[in-house]
């Protein structure tokens, strides 16, 4: 098979690779199309995964062939379905979502409503999952957004009368980032908390709205900060899903002056990126790293995460209480910008990621046919 690897800190495409093996769990899929993220030109360039190592994440693809001992009574052969793969992995750098086979955790996949189709559109808007391009949109964005809620802030899958949190919650790059859309959405849906607050370009402030955003703040505005601050005293929740030095001390102080308050960021940042000026005891700042999805050791430059079984049992859970969701029309995909060109589209979307040239959109590309 041909696949999209980081040599160095270049990005290529090789040929006449092997199949990546199948362990307990797993299924092969002949990929159909794949969705970009931030994380996979990083991987190359800043080198934090392994020489060689195919890239990419997020799948959508037609299972050819179960794993040992793989129960068949969820999944067949011949299903098309949307998956989340550890690419760029140290433990397993034949396998990414950015090739033309790939190795999936049927436990961590999902089945797509039946009707959903190939599609010759380049430009999507949100909307129930029907193309593949939408479907291949899920993974990473998806299941990230799940781990900070469910299993980080421990949300629960009901849908109260009254907010299970009484409080707001903040989320920074609302709409810009796909995170961001998809966090809102998850919120409302399961009425987690009082108000959901969020920072966006003036763009993009009629989709949020459509999402059931409560409070938009332009994070372009110089006077920022101040507006939030003089409007919202109590953010014990606050999720920075641009992830950069600049904005995770941005958000921090937004926080809670003297409540307990935690603040997650995507890209392990922690309290030493806090300037020492404006640091609370109150406030502790974390991340998550969906790679620990897997339940296994997993390993990011030179960073030990270990092995953990609860983060893996709260993913495994979301997936299925969300697979539901897409099925009934209940939550949508972000607006889509299709690559038509297959590997080369790949290569095209990290481009794009790493120089910005894109804003409130999922990039996927798609294999020919």
């Amino acid at each position: 098979m041909k696949a999209v690897k980081g040599v160095g800190k270049k990005v290529v495409i090789q040929l006449a690779l092997p199949l990546p093996r199948l362990e307990v769990g797993q299924a092969l899929l002949k990929t159909i199309a794949v969705s970009g993220n931030p994380v996979d030109w990083k991987n190359a360039e800043f080198q934090w995964s392994a020489d060689h190592a195919i890239l990419d994440n997020g799948v959508v693809g037609e299972i050819t062939k179960l794993g040992p001992n793989m129960n068949s009574s969820d999944f067949h052969s011949g299903d098309v379905i949307s998956s989340y793969v550890q690419g760029g992995s140290l433990r397993s750098p034949e396998n990414g979502a950015f090739e033309e086979y790939v190795a999936v955790d049927t436990k961590l996949s999902m089945h797509l409503p039946r009707k959903v189709k190939l599609s010759d559109s380049p430009i999507f808007l949100e909307g129930p999952i029907t193309t593949y391009g939408g479907a291949a949109s899920i993974g990473t964005s998806w299941y990230t957004a799940g781990a900070l809620l469910f299993h980080h802030f421990n949300l629960k899958y009901t849908t109260p009368r009254e907010p299970q949190n009484s409080f707001p919650i903040l989320i920074w790059g609302g709409g810009t980032t796909a995170v961001g859309q998809v966090l809102i959405q998850l919120i409302h849906a399961f009425n987690g908390y009082s108000k959901i607050v969020v920072t966006v370009s003036k763009k993009n402030e009629p989709l949020l709205k459509k999402y059931s955003a409560d409070d938009i703040f332009d994070h372009h505005d110089p006077g920022v900060l101040a507006k939030i601050k003089a409007k919202y005293t109590n953010f014990k929740h606050l999720i920075d899903c641009v992830s950069s030095k600049e904005t995770v001390n941005q958000v921090y102080e937004c926080s809670s002056d003297d409540e307990k308050a935690t603040l997650l960021n995507l890209l392990m940042l922690s309290q030493d990126d806090i300037r020492s000026g404006i640091r609370k005891s109150n406030v502790t700042v974390d991340y998550t790293i969906l790679h620990s999805a897997f339940g296994v050791v997993v390993e990011v430059s030179d960073l030990i995460i270990p092995a953990d079984q609860s983060y893996r049992k709260s993913l495994i859970e979301f997936v299925k209480v969300s697979n539901r969701l897409f099925l009934d029309g209940t939550l949508h995909h972000i607006p889509i910008k299709v690559y038509k060109n297959g590997l080369e589209g790949m290569i095209e979307i990290m481009d794009d990621l790493k120089y910005e040239r894109n804003s409130a959109e999922k990039l996927v590309a798609v294999m020919p046919h």
